[in-house]
């Protein structure tokens, strides 16, 4: 059975993709009209970012980066996007638990694993602060975030629940992607004068790559005697619902651009993004030099990451159509962000990094994980993609500025 957009003439998809760009665009354009209005009243009642870096030997500031961790992925790095993420990540678990008709996107990819997702890469992130947090000075970050985003979850979704994978995958995580990641951070981006993220999604994958393959040779690591081939234990889990096939029209799209802003750390649920997003502005609301590294970019970073979204479902939705899911979350969290911490927040800067990033990071994703093996996880690929079109796209812009 035909969905509504198959039956639509090349006038009217053209129609509906300009609608689905100006809606996001004006959503964009709305937010930081918003902060400026408001903000003028409530500005400095909560500390910024430098200081929670100049001390970092005080509890409070160890706390405030810890928390922060958790939504370092986005770039906002703030404990309100923290909190508001994880909030809004479980009213989706219990909405898709309950079966509620307004939990949007099942969460974690209806695999039902969330809590056990959500406790590993927490338990990494925290193991990661203990071992490494000793790198962090007022003037050298460096990402302790790494392991909440990468490993931990992505074992979780290849093996199944369980104390034991959730255990060995948050130890993984702190003790393989964060030292590496930290070691090209330090020794090949700060040399080079190449963006951090670079570093950290190059470890992800090189981290990732060795701990599968230890799995493969060690699999009492992520499975008991009872348990099935890798891969799938997930059967242990409550089986969710069926989801209804989407018509991938206007709402669809929307839905789509928002929950891509929580798919980094494996959520991909648009309440989830809600809570990160609230979060963000509140704490651009509160002092617009807390969020964002102190950059007061956060406006401009929101608006170009949902740019740079909405461009990439409408141009691949009929990829979304056919295999059901689809990395346009790509250059959302790695391309758009690193060129506009990088080069300002000019409509310049926003338009080239979103096209672009939109145009190559997703395909290019795609390609690489259809080539990673069966043990080990895709999203490999997406982290690869991720650093790639980062290192094509970012020194790109500058020549173009520089022009």
């Amino acid at each position: 059975m035909k969905s509504d957009t198959d039956r639509l003439d090349p006038l009217d998809r053209t129609k509906l993709d300009t609608s689905i760009i100006v809606l996001v665009l004006a959503t964009g354009l709305l937010i930081p009209w918003l902060t400026f209005t408001y903000r003028s009243s409530w500005s400095m009642l909560w500390p910024d970012y430098n200081h929670m870096v100049s001390n970092l030997p005080d509890l409070a500031a160890w706390l405030r980066w810890i928390v922060g961790d958790i939504s370092e992925v986005a770039f906002y790095k703030h404990e309100f996007a923290s909190l508001g993420l994880l909030a809004g990540a479980y009213l989706a678990y219990w909405a898709n638990r309950t079966g509620k008709s307004w939990q949007g996107f099942a969460i974690s990819y209806g695999t039902g694993l969330w809590p056990w997702l959500v406790t590993s890469s927490l338990l990494g992130l925290l193991l990661s602060n203990l071992l490494w947090g000793w790198t962090v000075t007022a003037t050298s970050w460096q990402p302790t975030f790494a392991a909440f985003v990468s490993l931990p979850a992505a074992m979780v979704l290849m093996f199944g629940g369980g104390w034991k994978v959730t255990i060995n995958g948050a130890v993984m995580g702190a003790t393989l992607v964060t030292p590496m990641c930290l070691l090209i951070v330090n020794y090949v981006c700060i040399p080079m004068n190449l963006p951090a993220v670079i570093g950290n999604v190059s470890g992800m994958a090189v981290a990732s790559v060795a701990a599968f393959l230890l799995c493969r040779y060690i699999p009492g690591l992520v499975k008991t005697e009872s348990s099935g081939p890798p891969g799938n234990q997930s059967s242990n889990t409550v089986v969710p619902l069926k989801p209804k096939t989407p018509d991938y029209g206007i709402i669809w799209g929307l839905r789509r651009v928002l929950a891509d802003f929580s798919e980094a750390p494996f959520f991909g649920n648009e309440w989830a993004s809600v809570g990160l997003l609230v979060g963000a502005l509140l704490a651009f609301t509160l002092n617009p030099l807390s969020p964002a590294y102190g950059s007061g970019l956060l406006p401009h970073l929101i608006g170009a990451q949902a740019l740079t979204s909405a461009i990439g479902v409408v141009i691949w939705r009929r990829q979304w159509k056919l295999l059901g899911w689809y990395p346009t979350y790509v250059p959302l969290v790695s391309v758009v962000p690193a060129a506009v911490l990088t080069y300002g927040g000019s409509w310049h800067v926003i338009a080239i990094s979103a096209v672009l990033g939109a145009l190559i990071a997703p395909p290019l994703a795609c390609a690489i994980a259809r080539r990673i093996p069966k043990d080990m996880h895709p999203y490999i690929g997406n982290v690869l993609s991720m650093a790639i079109s980062t290192l094509l796209i970012i020194p790109f812009i500058g020549w173009f500025l520089s022009v």
